[in-house]
């Protein structure tokens, strides 16, 4: 049986995980449960791995990935993927019937343009070529909306696990709600991956690094073009 320090923490992880594709900072499990220290979110986490609950993944920082949820967070099922290493799931089925099933799901993959680089730091130009192919696990998307992927480079996204090098995953749209990373266009030519919040006339986009500044645009000179759905590394 979980605390209820345990439960909270593991429903805001999974929270954060399927709103945003990867998984919470310390420092913002620190605040969601009104700790003082991060030392009191290590032990937290230790237990929950403990229990099987979740896993940390070796040589990421603060990466964790969930494998079952108690029942009173909708009981033990398969999650989606946030990591595929090397094209393949990196996938950890619960022991039982129902995930075994869902794991059949997740195996299938399908096949997401990825369309050149996008920055995680300043804009670069925008892309809308298409530089190859990856499978990506089909549990990972929405059932509506099309999705492309694209590289990151740059580090200003790496405080929400996000790295230069890796590869994420898009749902097209022109909406989102503040807080969502999104991929933004700034002044139809310029293209970024950011937190986007809106300010009356203007719109903010933020990094997840405290070297990079938050920028602000005149509304009508930033439009969204996708938001993050997944996360694919290889080594």
């Amino acid at each position: 049986m979980l605390t209820k320090k345990q439960l909270d923490l593991l429903e805001f992880i999974n929270a954060r995980m399927q709103k945003d594709g990867v998984p919470p900072s310390f420092d913002e499990m620190k605040i969601a449960l009104d700790l003082r220290s991060k030392s009191g979110i290590h032990r937290l986490i230790t237990a929950l791995e403990e229990r099987g609950f979740i896993r940390r993944l070796a040589h990421r920082a603060r990466a964790i990935e969930i494998l079952r949820l108690p029942e009173s967070l909708g009981g033990e099922r398969q999650f989606k993927p946030t990591v595929v290493s090397g094209g393949k799931p990196d996938v950890h089925a619960a022991p039982s019937p129902a995930a075994e099933a869902a794991s059949l799901s997740v195996a299938t993959a399908l096949e997401l343009p990825v369309m050149g680089r996008i920055a995680a730091g300043v804009p670069i130009e925008a892309i809308s070529h298409v530089s190859n192919r990856i499978s990506v696990p089909s549990s990972m998307l929405s059932a509506n909306g099309a999705h492309y992927a694209l590289e990151v480079r740059g580090d200003s996204m790496i405080n929400v696990g996000i790295n230069d090098g890796d590869t994420v995953v898009i749902r097209e749209t022109d909406t989102a709600d503040d807080g969502d990373i999104v991929v933004a266009l700034v002044e139809g030519h310029e293209a970024t991956l950011k937190k986007i919040f809106r300010r009356n006339t203007t719109i903010e986009l933020e990094a997840a690094n405290p070297a990079y500044a938050t920028r602000s645009y005149p509304a009508d000179q930033v439009k969204v073009q996708g938001r993050l759905v997944g996360l694919i590394r290889s080594y």
